[in-house]
């Protein structure tokens, strides 16, 4: 009995020392967040990490707009149409959008959060268990990644290395419990990282995905401009950047006018996992 009293002491220290080496942030106004998901079993995987990347640099910071492209061959022509669920105020998703996906039987990759996960339980199961729809990762807390703390478009960023593997890893761990599948891309807030962000994604095992058709429709644009965007940027392999948790922007109306058109030039649609990768 007292040599299994002695082990948990030894254990909960342990746990308690790898904690206090956390940035603050962790330890502060967001710990719920992570208290669940910091066991000891994860901090050690975290401070192995953090190990290998001690000497490396942010490198660049930018946005990653550009990714592997579909394979090519013959006249087949393939979009892949991405759609980012970020969570906060905005709890819902939009189910008339998700309807027309699947009445047109268009597949489609679902960027999430944890923190929309943890607000849309049902929501999110029924999505993952649907074929149609494949299920990445959009981070745990919505933070855009980079290793020195920079924003953009005041989006809370993450304030170290220790901020991005939480971030990408604890998400990643959220989906794979739920669905049984873990994800193998990354799409940080805002589609900004830097260079060393894009490694510890790749150490993961996740390849950091941005876009190369801005939709628009975060800028609040009309269901004319964001379909006229799309349109504009259509090429095979293209990559198209949505929202589907805002059901009050007009994306369903702008697919309605673009998907037509689309397909009369040939396109067809496809999910991320299904682009060979080069």
């Amino acid at each position: 009995m007292l040599n299994a009293s002695l082990k948990k002491i030894a254990a909960a220290g342990l746990l308690l020392l790898l904690a206090s080496a956390l940035p603050a942030r962790e330890r502060g106004d967001e710990h719920e967040a992570f208290d669940s998901h910091y066991t000891g079993d994860y901090l050690a995987f975290k401070k192995r990490i953090l190990e290998e990347f001690r000497r490396a640099g942010p490198g660049r910071f930018s946005e990653f707009s550009r990714r592997s492209r579909a394979e090519k061959g013959g006249d087949h022509k393939v979009l892949a149409f991405t759609f980012d669920a970020c969570g906060g105020r905005n709890d819902g998703y939009d189910r008339k959008l998700i309807a027309y996906l699947r009445r047109e039987q268009i597949p489609a990759t679902l960027f999430v959060t944890g923190l929309w996960i943890d607000k849309n339980r049902e929501a999110f199961a029924e999505l993952a268990e649907d074929p149609l729809f494949e299920i990445e990762n959009h981070g745990l807390l919505h933070r855009l990644c980079s290793t020195e703390g920079r924003m953009k478009y005041g989006v809370r960023s993450t304030r170290g290395l220790g901020d991005v593997i939480d971030e990408m890893e604890l998400n990643a761990r959220k989906i794979a419990g739920l669905t049984g599948r873990r994800p193998v891309f990354f799409r940080s807030a805002t589609a900004y990282t830097d260079d060393l962000s894009l490694k510890v994604a790749q150490r993961l095992g996740m390849e950091v995905v941005g876009y190369d058709v801005l939709s628009g429709d975060a800028a609040r644009s009309s269901a004319k401009k964001i379909s006229r965007n799309i349109l504009g940027g259509a090429r095979h392999g293209a990559v198209v950047i949505m929202h589907f948790n805002h059901p009050e922007w007009p994306v369903l109306q702008a697919l309605e006018r673009a998907v037509p058109e689309l397909r009369r030039r040939g396109f067809s649609f496809g999910k991320l996992e299904d682009f060979t990768v080069k």
